[in-house]
């Protein structure tokens, strides 16, 4: 089986279905952590990403549609939109916007005609005036399904899968599954462990108050200038900067977007861990020639589960995060709505709750250990996720790269973990 990742060829942020693509070379540097290693198993038997039945959250309402129980409705500019939204639960204060013209749709994509991006823990959405809707929904186990709106000539759209995308979704910079990808004009991925300085390039951002220099709201003919960033660096509203005849809200959020960076990369990490497991399972007590027989190849060895529960460990620790300098508020209710979500431990607390002055979390452990992604990990996967989170939270691992993670953190997220988190191994509660 050939290694054949593909990464973005052009400058920019991007989501669902971006367009030219070139190879990268191996060894491709992703938030510190080198993703060569990986090995294209999407055709694997274990895997078959694009034969083997999915369950993201678009086939379920395409079957939800299918039965009658949904009808999309049109309104307006943004035709679908709304209604696709709605169907989904994805809220309209998740909004982001982009304006470098590096998606499928990249001709249409301006400053006065950017890109809207809505997400939830399971899907995203995109959207371009005059253009068509774009969907990435994560499937629990096959990875990001990637899918278009079709109109028909009669009756209600329908969802068209579209694996086309995976020329760029498919690559080192999505940790070697089809997955999402956030991205700067500085030509990298950008997840929470990148400076807020190198962040935005592309984007608009609007915030009650943010950090003194990031790239977001910057022309693109100037990004790259020395010039001091503050000047748009805090934005409270798009209205007046284009015609927003459409576009559901004159908002980018700031700490949508923040969340958006984390998640994106969280549910890469945690897909590629099981695509590995899948496959380490597979060979279990098979030969070199039957694996081969199968159209497996032996020579393209998973990686051990150790080192890559470690690293699925620090991302969803937030090891690696700069420290925020001064209080950070974006320009929704986003922020409120995503906490409220929960679930709460018996003191009020939640993995969902920010902090916007020294960190992004109040208790720094991904919200993500609640998802479906999470909860269908093979359970080799899941047990080598919980045995690092449990080294490093309960003091064992004394590497300075924790430091930051004081006693108190430690200690308030296992409380919360063991009010919220079922299915927890029994090493996690106090004297068994």
């Amino acid at each position: 089986m050939t290694r054949t990742f593909y990464a973005l060829l052009l400058a920019g942020a991007a989501l669902i279905c971006a367009w030219g693509a070139a190879p990268r070379a191996a060894g491709d540097d992703v938030d510190g952590v080198l993703t060569s290693t990986f090995t294209d198993w999407s055709r694997h038997p274990a895997i078959a990403y694009s034969s083997q039945a999915v369950r993201d959250p678009v086939a379920e309402l395409s079957q939800q549609m299918r039965d009658g129980k949904v009808a999309l409705q049109r309104n307006g500019t943004s035709g679908y939109l709304k209604s696709v939204l709605d169907a989904l639960h994805v809220p309209i204060e998740s909004q982001i916007m982009i304006f470098n013209p590096d998606s499928v749709q990249g001709r249409r994509i301006t400053p006065s005609n950017p890109r809207a991006l809505f997400f939830n823990d399971r899907v995203a959405v995109g959207w371009v005036r005059g253009g068509f809707i774009e969907l990435a929904a994560q499937d629990p186990a096959q990875g990001v399904i990637f899918y278009a709106l079709e109109q028909a000539f009669v009756g209600q759209p329908y969802f068209k899968r579209r694996d086309d995308c995976l020329v760029c979704h498919y690559s080192f910079a999505s940790t070697g599954v089809p997955g999402m990808l956030a991205r700067s004009t500085q030509q990298f991925t950008v997840t929470h462990g990148v400076p807020f300085d190198k962040r935005w390039g592309g984007w608009y951002v609007t915030s009650t108050a943010a950090p003194s220099r990031h790239l977001g709201n910057i022309d693109l003919k100037h990004i790259f200038d020395d010039a001091p960033r503050s000047a748009s660096a805090s934005v409270p509203s798009l209205e007046g900067k284009f015609d927003l005849d459409g576009y559901l809200a004159p908002h980018s959020d700031l700490v949508a977007l923040m969340v958006f960076e984390h998640q994106m990369h969280m549910m890469n990490l945690l897909t590629r861990i099981g695509w590995e497991a899948r496959v380490t399972e597979y060979r279990r007590g098979k030969s070199a020639d039957q694996l081969r027989a199968a159209g497996d190849d032996p020579d393209d060895r998973p990686v051990a589960l150790e080192p890559a529960a470690r690293e699925v460990v620090d991302y969803m620790l937030f090891v690696t995060e700069p420290p925020i300098a001064g209080a950070l508020r974006g320009s929704t209710r986003f922020a409120e709505q995503f906490a409220g979500q929960g679930p709460r431990d018996a003191k009020g607390r939640s993995l969902r709750d920010f902090d916007l002055t020294r960190r992004m979390f109040r208790y720094p452990l991904s919200y993500m250990i609640y998802s479906p992604l999470f909860d269908e990990l093979p359970s080799t996967a899941r047990d080598a996720i919980y045995a690092r989170l449990w080294t490093v939270l309960s003091g064992k691992e004394k590497s300075k790269d924790y430091a930051r993670l004081t006693a108190a953190d430690r200690t308030a997220i296992l409380e919360i973990l063991r009010t919220t988190r079922s299915g927890l191994p029994a090493y996690f509660t106090p004297g068994r």
